[in-house]
């Protein structure tokens, strides 16, 4: 097994190296080949390495060496494979690998094709080493991995001034975040004398119950999450983050960089069951995450800007759920998310395909017959993330809902209401780009056409995910929780204090009241469907420009003016210090310098007169010197 370990993160680390190094000679077909196998074959031995892994078998370490050995602190460069470990490699590989197939066809006619598949590897391998490590430290070499990977992808297209603005701003806000992931680390090697999970996790007895370290070494390595999962005050980068090719968005939404957040807190849960003020504060952060971004999305005019929104806010369910303390759910939700919403997402790229590069909703509409099975799998993916009783989306959303409604019937409400407002946003979103008459131009109509095959049939293998995937997890009041799959898989890697917790809220909730909460979500998405439909089909509602819009629609589109607030409050601030720096330099310190030059250089001068070869005058002047000092020391003595 330590072969086939070491196999699935090198082999997209090869294909980076050789599409890096050769691609520019390689035929199209090759590089995109190349790269979308070793992905895929990554995949493939995940799979048969979860066919002979089961909910009891223990975690397996390959170490490949000793890194470093500080103050009694060893570091290995190991992996670890357990249950949590291998559901993240099998979502990054088996989306992912759609992804790369997908690609083929759209980024056909990019210049830039090689370089492009280059990034997606090493985007892959940089995931996987994050999800893989056996420690903290591998961890971060990961995490921050994504990071460059998300800088270089979001600004492929490098020459559009606008793209490269939103790489730094994704870069820049994920720094913050990563600082205080890397000041809890430091604290966890403190205080526990190791950085392995395994140890850690022996160890963490030592803290306090909600003692002032643990909360600081929680909520420190929450800021970090916060930041790769873009949530409040951390989120505006992902929106931005659309700059990129349309791959490499459901890339990162859907089965990589967004989720390293939830999978930080969940394989962390040994620490965040000791931090219970934290966990509050995760829920409440998740909470209003969830609810802003919900609002923003209901007004959006770009295809890709609403699913952006729909992603934050869909972190912010899974954020909830950690909240909650319902680890299960979070990663239930995360699984499903990336099926539907890498889905949309390669279903808009598809779209825009269609529509020669187009991504504003008021210029599409009536496309369900030009591109019918683009139309179908989005459809499908629409269903799935609005809550269609037995799609993934809806099942994995309830295990979210019924934890809320577990802790507090409030936190069930606001998130009732967001599961409301994400129907209202993603009917709207479809209704305007499929139904009613074509608002495009002639050129757009003549050049309209369904994608290629290798666009397509990942579409149609997501849209059975999306689907089916929710049969993983049944709720716990089917069959007393024999389909709940993915809970019994996941429990070890759980504290018996964590899976204690989620049973205790379980059983707190009758199966009445559960059966009653489903019912209500239920006739709240037909009647939201219905309610859009009239909207925008029977009324034919048309989006206008953001700049039209008044009262709270016009909020919705302008996002709160939080772009513009934090570009008032930091960006300017730190342009000003940046001008002041500048005019200190320029007016202070570049003046002491040349000072100092100045004199330097007449005081050079000054003595050049006397350095004039006449020895008669240097004879003087050693006269007048030994004199000199003979009277100074007569005068002392």
């Amino acid at each position: 097994m330590e072969n086939l370990i070491f196999a699935i993160l090198l082999l997209p680390l090869a294909g980076f190296i050789i599409n890096g190094l050769f691609g520019k000679q390689l035929p199209k077909n090759v590089v995109g080949g190349i790269a979308t196998l070793v992905v895929f074959i990554s995949f493939c031995i995940a799979g048969y390495i979860f066919l002979n892994f089961d909910k009891d078998s223990q975690p397996v370490i390959v170490r490949a060496f000793e890194w470093f050995r500080i103050n009694g602190v060893q570091v290995n460069f190991s992996f670890q494979i357990d249950q949590l470990s291998l559901m993240m490699v099998m979502i990054i590989t088996g989306i992912g690998s759609l992804i790369h197939l997908y690609s083929i066809g759209y980024m056909h006619n990019d210049s830039g094709f090689h370089r492009f598949f280059a990034y997606l590897n090493l985007f892959i391998f940089m995931m996987l080493l994050l999800v893989m490590g056996s420690n903290y430290v591998i961890l971060f070499i990961g995490w921050e991995g994504v990071g460059l990977c998300s800088y270089l992808l979001i600004g492929f297209w490098y020459k559009n001034a606008e793209y490269g603005k939103a790489a730094r701003k994704a870069f820049i806000m994920n720094r913050i975040g990563d600082l205080g992931l890397l000041m809890g680390i430091f604290m966890i090697a403190f205080h526990t004398n190791a950085l392995d999970f395994l140890s850690v996790a022996q160890n963490a007895s030592k803290f306090e119950l909600n003692g002032t370290i643990i909360i600081f070494i929680c909520a420190s390595l929450f800021i970090g999450a916060v930041g790769k999962s873009a949530q409040i005050p951390l989120f505006t980068w992902l929106p931005d983050a659309m700059a990129g090719p349309t791959p490499v968005s459901a890339l990162i939404h859907a089965a990589t960089m967004v989720t390293a957040g939830i999978y930080l807190v969940v394989r962390s849960n040994f620490l965040y069951v000791l931090a219970p003020t934290v966990m509050d504060g995760i829920l409440f952060t998740g909470l209003l995450t969830a609810l802003i971004a919900a609002f923003f999305a209901l007004r959006q005019n770009d295809i890709k800007k609403v699913l952006a929104y729909s992603t934050v806010s869909q972190l912010g369910f899974m954020v909830v759920a950690l909240g909650a303390g319902a680890y299960t759910a979070a990663m239930f939700h995360l699984m499903t998310h990336a099926f539907f919403k890498a889905l949309l997402f390669l279903g808009s790229g598809s779209v825009i395909h269609a529509m020669g590069g187009e991504q504003d909703m008021r210029f599409m509409g009536g496309l369900k017959d030009k591109i019918k099975i683009t139309h179908i799998t989005f459809l499908i993916g629409t269903f799935a993330i609005a809550g269609m009783p037995l799609f993934s989306g809806m099942i994995s959303k309830d295990e979210i809902l019924v934890a809320a409604w577990a802790k507090n019937p409030i936190f069930w409400v606001i998130l009732f209401l967001i599961a409301a407002l994400t129907a209202a946003y993603m009917f709207r979103m479809y209704y305007l780009t499929f139904h009613g008459s074509f608002r495009g131009s002639e050129a757009q109509a003549k050049h309209m056409h369904e994608s290629p095959l290798n666009m397509t049939v990942p579409l149609a293998i997501l849209a059975v995910l999306s689907v089916v995937g929710g049969l993983i997890n049944l709720p716990h009041i089917i069959a007393h929780g024999d389909y709940s799959r993915l809970q019994h898989w996941l429990s070890p890697i759980l504290t018996e204090s964590a899976k204690s917790q989620m049973e205790a809220n379980l059983k707190g909730i009758s199966i009445t009241t559960e059966y009653f909460l489903i019912g209500i979500t239920v006739l709240m998405f037909f009647a939201v469907w219905m309610f859009i439909k009239n909207r925008y089909v029977n009324k034919g509602k048309l989006p206008v420009d953001e700049n039209a819009y008044t009262g709270w629609e016009r909020l919705s589109a302008k996002k709160l003016y939080i772009d513009e607030l934090y570009h008032a409050i930091i960006v300017r601030t730190v342009e000003g210090f940046g001008r002041a720096g500048k005019m200190f330099d320029n007016n202070v310190l570049d003046r002491v310098v040349h000072f100092i030059g100045d004199g330097a250089e007449e005081s050079g001068k000054s003595m050049k007169k006397i350095q004039n070869g006449n020895v008669e005058n240097y004879v003087l002047i050693m006269t007048l010197a030994i004199g000199f000092i003979l009277i100074v020391n007569f005068i002392l003595q």
